[in-house]
C-alpha cells in the first residue's frame, strides 16, 4: 500500500547565528506575526529556532506549508525605541520568520 503524503519539506535556513539582519519594513494586510515596532530595525540572529508552519496563512485557516524558518533575534533596545533612557547593552530578544529578514 502506497501512502500520498502532503509534506513539505524544511526549507534551509539563509542565516547563521551572528549574523546582522535587518527586519523589512513592510505593512501588508491582515494577520501579521512581526510587530511594527521592530520592521525595520537592525539585530543580530541569536538562534535558529527550527522550522516551522507559517502562522500567518494558519490564521487564515490554511495549513501553513511550505515550513518556515524561525529565527531568535537580539535587538539593542536603543536601537529599537528612539527615546530609550536605559544601559546601551539592554537588548531586546525576539522570534521573526524568515520571510521578514534580509541581510543587515
Amino acid at each position: 500500500m502506497v501512502f500520498e503524503s502532503s509534506y513539505t519539506p524544511a526549507p534551509e535556513a539563509l542565516f547563521e547565528v551572528g549574523e546582522k539582519v535587518t527586519v523589512i519594513e513592510s505593512a501588508p494586510p491582515g494577520h501579521r506575526r512581526t510587530p511594527a515596532y521592530i520592521r525595520g530595525k537592525t539585530g543580530t540572529i541569536e538562534r535558529v529556532c527550527g522550522s516551522f508552519a507559517n502562522p500567518e496563512e494558519l490564521a487564515y485557516g490554511f495549513n501553513g506549508l511550505p515550513e518556515k524558518i524561525l529565527y531568535r533575534v537580539k535587538f539593542r533596545q536603543v536601537d529599537v525605541w528612539p527615546n530609550y533612557k536605559g544601559p546601551e547593552v539592554d537588548i531586546l530578544e525576539m522570534e521573526v520568520f524568515e520571510h521578514w529578514l534580509e541581510k543587515g
